[in-house]
């Protein structure tokens, strides 16, 4: 919105803002710009609760890259990604939020999007809970 304002740039970065990363839904946003909201996703799943308020999921540095500030956890207010390792992602509720039962999945935001996507093979495009298509990332560096 503030390049927009000061008539100098008139360009939209649609590689990063279609899929709108933790990184990029931190930025400050006013009316009349349109709000984007968060598109790509890493699905994750509560492997172990080794405390009351802490759980472990299955998605580390392998799943989601962290140059730009680890993922967060969508939709689920009160869980805060803490910690990072290979495979695996430290998530702690804070007083009153409701803690992941071993098993659930978690829908956890990108910190960065372009990297991240680089981690695989396909996109898993879901609507309304179905999967409608699976995109190959083909330009994503892996030589077959």
């Amino acid at each position: 919105m503030f390049e927009a304002a000061s008539g100098v740039y008139n360009e939209l970065q649609p590689g990063s803002y279609i899929f709108m990363d933790a990184d990029y839904g931190r930025n400050e946003w006013a009316e009349p710009q349109p709000r984007f909201e968060h598109a790509l996703f890493v699905l994750a799943t509560v492997m172990s609760r080794p405390t009351p308020e802490r759980v472990v999921l299955d998605a580390g540095l392998k799943a989601s890259s962290v140059d730009s500030g680890l993922p967060t956890v969508w939709q689920q207010p009160g869980l805060d990604f803490m910690r990072i390792s290979d495979e695996h992602g430290v998530v702690e509720a804070r007083a009153g939020a409701r803690v992941p039962a071993l098993g659930e999945k978690l829908m956890l935001v990108p910190g960065h999007c372009d990297p991240t996507v680089n981690l695989y093979d396909w996109f898993v495009c879901v609507r309304g809970g179905v999967v409608e298509a699976l995109w190959p990332i083909s330009a994503r560096g892996a030589f077959y």
